[in-house]
């Protein structure tokens, strides 16, 4: 079956002004997200704001992110929300001592309120925790882990430019539940140079014995500016085939669901346990801070490139590291780059496309306020290629998120789109 991959990474959204979860753009929920830019290497792939090196800017760096955590603080008012999600990504933020990371969560906790079961998550790659390191994750008030495995074949790991082997990745769990850390997710990607089926079945099989409570798989994508977009321009590499990446997303599926974990977002799934504590009807484990973009929830953006969306409009600060830091720390000032605000159609097409990546979807009324009448042509069509579900909700089914994108444009009354696309880093 020729498929549309899933989109490897998805998109931020708006404010919100109630708890009522029936009201799309009130969802209850506020993030904090800090990017921390630094790696040991760079991989094949990647796209997103990191930097090798700078060894001697790591701890100014972690300095400046309290500084912009005060500022961006401030600028709430009087009455911020009440956090229920932090989430530092990178880059490898694990390459700052842990003691850095508490600091920052300390100064976050000492400014802002914080729900009691507020999930913090911190990525790291597996040739970054130890035991020391993952203790120390532990006693900065880390209660979730987000480990970019990527794949357990060696070869693959090769290909992509990771820095560790597949055993590394079980020593690195090992570690965390040693330090008490048992909410881990392990990132997957597929459709990799070197990987054949029986490669990725087998990583999907050594990704379930280690019995993470949450799994993302994303389809590789080849962007312009790194080594594999340069590659694939010198004719040296072919891009991801779109039958081949279907045939993986399928086996993921079949595999992972077999396992025990629920689907719940076009590339993510996760386990119910407890059952029923989740926000509803997801599973528990679901990652709240995604959760908050997918559901259009604020939150801050702390770091160099980091995004933010708060009362309507979205903000990026500027990517690079000593810009950042003469900013922040000697003028005292935010580093934002850019400023956008959605029109009112641009906001619902968003919504609408974030909404449909999970798999509660939208229900009637919330549809008919975004532009889609839940019983229309559109929709019928779409229910009868068994891309969307049956019952009243608007949401996908399983073989529907192969072609998310494709079905968006289809409901979508006017596909006005912002005019910056929204960061393409969502973590996991």
């Amino acid at each position: 079956m020729t498929t549309v991959a899933p989109s490897p990474r998805g998109t931020p959204g708006l404010a919100v002004r109630s708890a009522h979860r029936h009201d799309p753009e009130a969802t209850g929920l506020f993030g904090v997200y800090a990017h921390v830019p630094f790696c040991l290497s760079r991989c094949h792939y990647c796209d997103f704001v990191t930097y090798t090196g700078m060894e001697g800017l790591r701890r100014p760096y972690a300095a400046a992110l309290l500084a912009e955590a005060e500022l961006a603080v401030a600028a709430l008012g009087a009455r911020p929300p009440t956090v229920t999600s932090v989430f530092v990504g990178g880059g490898t933020p694990t390459l700052l001592p842990a003691g850095d990371l508490g600091r920052l969560l300390g100064r976050l906790r000492g400014l802002l309120d914080f729900a009691a079961d507020a999930e913090v998550t911190v990525e790291a790659n597996p040739e970054t925790v130890d035991q020391q390191v993952a203790d120390g994750l532990a006693a900065a008030g880390v209660t979730r882990v987000s480990l970019g495995a990527q794949s357990f074949d060696d070869r693959v790991l090769a290909a992509l430019g990771r820095a560790h082997g597949a055993a590394r990745v079980g020593q690195a769990v090992a570690s965390l539940r040693r330090a008490g850390i048992d909410a881990l997710n392990l990132d997957l990607i597929f459709g990799c140079p070197e990987e054949d089926e029986a490669s990725w079945a087998d990583s999907l099989a050594a990704a379930v014995a280690l019995a993470p409570a949450h799994l993302s798989a994303y389809a590789l994508t080849v962007e312009p500016a790194t080594r594999f977009g340069r590659m694939v321009a010198a004719g040296r590499m072919a891009e991801p085939d779109e039958d081949l990446l279907a045939d993986r997303y399928e086996a993921a599926c079949a595999v992972l669901a077999a396992a025990g974990w629920h689907h719940y977002e076009v590339s993510n799934w996760a386990r119910d346990d407890p059952p029923g504590h989740g926000l509803a009807p997801l599973p528990a484990r679901a990652s709240r801070h995604n959760l908050t973009y997918w559901r259009r929830g604020p939150y801050l953006g702390l770091g160099a490139g980091a995004h933010e969306f708060s009362g309507g409009a979205r903000r990026w600060n500027g990517p690079g590291v000593p810009a950042y830091l003469a900013a922040v720390a000697a003028a005292g000032r935010r580093p934002t780059a850019g400023e956008e605000h959605l029109t009112g159609e641009q906001a619902a097409f968003e919504l609408l496309a974030l909404r449909l990546r999970t798999a509660d979807g939208l229900d009637p009324a919330e549809a008919e306020r975004l532009g889609v009448d839940p019983h229309g042509a559109a929709v019928a069509e779409l229910r009868e290629a068994g891309l969307l579900a049956a019952g009243p909700r608007v949401a996908l089914t399983e073989r529907g998120m192969f072609l998310h994108g494709e079905v968006v444009t289809r409901l979508a009354p006017s596909p006005a789109r912002p005019t910056r696309p929204t960061p393409d880093a969502l973590p996991a």
